[in-house]
């Protein structure tokens, strides 16, 4: 059987017989008075033990806040995922491109006319969708502008009538041009 603590300290000489049985009595006696209540009770453990849970707590919270905000952005791309994949546009394989900026660099799509003009009056926006590029319609590139701006590559502004007082209205500028 092991010994108890006052037991290996008597036998490793660090304690004499006198000073054990003095903190034996000391331990009574301060147990008694607790007991009647004359003594507060070490409160330093109490104290600790209290932090260290209120700490525990804050860590929980900053843990549980960390996965809901995953959770929320993985939910998002799954959103952004679904509404791309529904609503994109067939890709086509013409030899007409529709060339646009991306990241400082020049992309091009395959597009036809009626897909060219829509881009260019903003009916159409194009968006980043696994390693490549989707065409979809105006609606659901808002959509998708609302849960993640840089998913978005190009959706141009609703070109506006001309008004009725424009001195240039009967020059028109053709932008069907092809370069």
């Amino acid at each position: 059987m092991s010994l108890s603590l006052r037991d290996q300290l008597l036998k490793a000489g660090l304690v004499n017989e006198k000073q054990a049985k003095q903190a034996v009595k000391q331990k009574q006696k301060q147990q008694r008075l607790e007991k009647k209540g004359q003594v507060e009770k070490d409160d330093s453990q109490r104290e600790a033990a209290l932090k260290a849970q209120a700490e525990k707590i804050a860590r929980d919270q900053e843990l549980n806040r960390q996965q809901q905000q995953k959770a929320e952005q993985k939910a998002r791309t799954a959103q952004i995922k679904q509404l791309i994949e529904t609503s994109r546009l067939p890709k086509l394989t013409t030899e007409d491109y529709y060339n646009f900026v991306d990241d400082k660099k020049v992309k091009r799509l395959s597009v036809n006319k009626l897909m060219r003009d829509k881009l260019a009056s903003g009916s159409l926006a194009i968006v980043r969708h696994g390693g490549g590029y989707e065409v979809i319609p105006r609606e659901a590139a808002l959509k998708i502008q609302e849960r993640d701006p840089q998913r978005v590559v190009q959706l141009n502004t609703r070109t506006e009538e001309p008004d009725a007082d424009d001195p240039y209205a009967a020059y028109q500028v053709p932008d069907d041009l092809m370069w």
